[in-house]
């Protein structure tokens, strides 16, 4: 904290995906970038850890990809399983990174640029004039100091402490839940060399996973997209006892901790993106998939745009309703692909659908491939389960 400066072009609150990324352009871009972050690095993160082809975009563009993948585990397909065990195998570009490793990649991606990190500082509140944000007030251990900046980045997360505090929050509540466990089982090394995702009516209104991660180690987990309460340890136990796979692992194999569980925010839902002085991005503002639960990639996305956004504005004090119109403008164009999952997530509620679904899938080429670019994101999933979508199906 005594280190900490007293002014900065842009403080970043959060050096996870979309905070780093955002650094890192704004670093890039000749900024003066200050990025906070509660947390010492490395740290822990509840999540299931996989990378898909819209992550590997978002690091290939901040010049990060190679390294990634030099400590991740690749795989070719993700499997896609009905509560009748239909599968259907789908092809991309995937890997497997635990969230501690991949999310200190992205942060030292971004003091490359030029960022300066200090943590653990936790922010606390922004400071105020004439009703725009003009700095922050953190807190390291019993101390807190203020620094001001031109811009105040918002990349907290799902927690909503920072937004509450922010004034940003449109809902407290969380949109999902997620719990995660890492399991050692040397011997299904070579049985699950694929992500693999689960839905079965002993699971709604969610589905499993299981990830395979490098030497012997899987994510294994359940999530569910609702603000319903529930006992997500039920859900787990109930995974691991009805999918064979799962199954296997745990009768053969040993967690390396107690599963941890943590909140959602999805659908670009549940926050206000901006206001004088300040950006919402990430997590913190919905960046992550309702029917997927995915949120690395498109967290890497938000973040990068409120980068460029401001760098399109100089980051200038006088340019804020332009970088604010700009920024929001460009979260809109995703809206309606997140729409379009948070429809898809009916799969989720209603397994059945999966059974219909996959099992076209085995019968039709096209179907596969429509479902593979779901993945790619040249497909909308959504579309699948509309009336027309469902009666394509049985027409093509």
């Amino acid at each position: 904290m005594a280190q900490l400066p007293e002014r900065c072009d842009v403080l970043v609150a959060g050096a996870g995906p979309a905070g780093s990324a955002a650094a890192t352009l704004l670093a890039r871009g000749g900024l003066d970038v200050v990025l906070v972050d509660q947390h010492a690095f490395p740290r822990d993160k509840v999540c299931g850890d996989g990378l898909i082809p819209d992550a590997h975009r978002a690091l290939r563009r901040l010049g990060l990809l190679d390294e990634v993948m030099a400590r991740a585990q690749p795989a070719t397909h993700v499997g896609l399983v009905s509560p009748r065990a239909i599968r259907v195998d789908v092809p991309g570009a995937l890997a497997v990174l635990p969230r501690r490793e991949l999310d200190e990649i992205v942060c030292r991606g971004a003091l490359r640029a030029g960022a300066r990190l200090f943590a653990p500082v936790r922010f606390v509140a922004p400071l105020e004039e004439g009703g725009a944000v003009v700095g922050a007030r953190l807190a390291g251990g019993e101390h807190e100091r203020e620094i001001r900046c031109a811009w105040l980045v918002l990349a907290s997360g799902a927690v909503p402490q920072a937004l509450i505090a922010a004034g940003m929050a449109l809902r407290q509540r969380p949109s999902g839940v997620a719990l995660r466990g890492y399991l050692k089982n040397d011997a299904m090394r070579a049985r699950i060399d694929k992500l693999e995702v689960v839905w079965h009516r002993a699971v709604v209104p969610g589905y499993g996973w299981i990830f395979p991660c490098r030497d012997g180690v899987f994510n294994v987990g359940v999530g569910a997209a609702t603000d319903r309460e529930i006992n997500l340890r039920v859900l787990l136990d109930a995974f691991t006892r009805i999918y064979p796979n799962a199954r296997e692992l745990v009768a053969g194999g040993q967690w390396l901790a107690p599963p941890k569980g943590a909140p959602l925010r999805t659908s670009l839902d549940g926050a206000r993106l901006s206001r004088p002085g300040l950006l919402v991005t990430g997590e913190a503002a919905g960046s992550t998939y309702a029917f997927t639960g995915e949120g690395i990639g498109k967290a890497l996305e938000t973040g990068m745009h409120a980068a460029e956004a401001l760098l399109h504005g100089g980051a200038r004090r006088a340019a804020d309703a332009a970088v604010r119109a700009d920024y929001e403008a460009r979260l809109a164009a995703l809206k309606p692909r997140f729409a379009l999952y948070e429809r898809a997530n009916w799969v989720n509620r209603h397994p059945w659908l999966a059974d219909l679904v996959l099992w076209r899938a085995t019968r039709s080429e096209r179907v596969h491939r429509r479902i593979a670019g779901v993945l790619e994101e040249t497909s909308n999933p959504g579309r699948l389960l509309t009336a027309g979508g469902l009666y394509r199906l049985f027409t093509e």
